[in-house]
């Protein structure tokens, strides 16, 4: 059995929203099309709030770049929340897929801390039983990992060159239509088809999607400095999967801590059953 990683569509949704606050008005915008007046020409007023808009969003990513924030993300049936600290070039996450009800609920407590990379793991419900070397992964003590094992990882790694686990840079370049609804709120779609390598949107999901993954609606807000703090992306239903919304969450930029070294007689080195479930 090997599982998947945290859905990348929920970790996406929240991201986009960076930094609305330059925008005004509630005039619609988008880089592909804009408001034609009654002659037929575009409104220069239209065009301008819809780049003014856009560019927002896209700045509004900046102070995510200096790795200094607390994140939460939500969908799927999985949580997660975390901090980046790139001034102490660590991070941690702690992250719930499924509940006790489910065929396979599985908890990590990750913890980063360069060059060093553990995690905690709590798997559990009736499909756990069927995981190879089970006992020698719910011990309740940190795996110590491997770093040539995990790198490339998008479950167990973190690449400190690439400081926001969803990527919203590449993200919010996929916005095709935005428009301010208030004071640091904004909605619109976004190609998430352009979104495969954000690290934050399953590769899957994007292919169940087929055409609709070209206009996914979202929502943003930024805060009074025009940075990011919430993003939703409302994904459609699409094959086995129903809708849903992914939602992200941004807070504490540049008051993050420093992710804490678990104590060395709670760390145990990972066994090759942890590197075969996530491969």
């Amino acid at each position: 059995m090997k599982i998947r990683r945290f859905s990348a569509t929920a970790f996406a949704a929240a991201l986009l929203i960076p930094g609305l606050a330059a925008c005004n008005g509630d005039a619609t915008t988008s880089g592909a099309s804009s408001t034609p007046s009654a002659s037929g020409s575009v409104a220069p007023s239209a065009t301008a709030s819809s780049s003014a808009a856009k560019q927002a969003l896209l700045d509004s990513t900046n102070a995510i770049r200096e790795g200094n924030f607390k994140f939460t993300m939500t969908g799927a049936g999985s949580t997660a929340e975390g901090q980046v600290h790139e001034p102490s070039q660590s991070a941690d996450m702690r992250m719930t897929i499924g509940d006790p009800s489910s065929d396979l609920m599985m908890k990590l407590d990750l913890i980063h801390a360069k060059p060093d990379s553990w995690v905690k793991l709590e798997l559990g419900g009736t499909a756990a039983t069927q995981i190879p070397g089970v006992k020698n992964l719910n011990t309740g003590k940190y795996h110590h990992l491997d770093q040539n094992r995990i790198k490339g990882n998008r479950a167990l790694g973190f690449d400190f060159e690439k400081l926001d686990p969803a990527g919203s840079a590449v993200l919010t370049q996929g916005i095709t239509e935005v428009r301010q609804t208030g004071e640091g709120t904004y909605e619109g779609t976004v190609d998430v088809s352009k979104a495969a390598e954000a690290g934050s949107l399953d590769p899957a999901v994007i292919t169940a999607l087929g055409a609709q993954a070209q206009s996914v609606p979202f929502t943003a807000k930024v805060d009074t400095q025009g940075r990011l703090s919430e993003m939703v992306l409302k994904i459609p239903a699409a094959g086995q999967n129903a809708a849903q919304d992914l939602k992200i969450t941004y807070t504490d930029y540049g008051n993050a801590a420093a992710a804490q070294k678990p104590p060395a007689d709670q760390v145990v080195e990972a066994p090759a059953e942890l590197y075969n479930l996530f491969n």
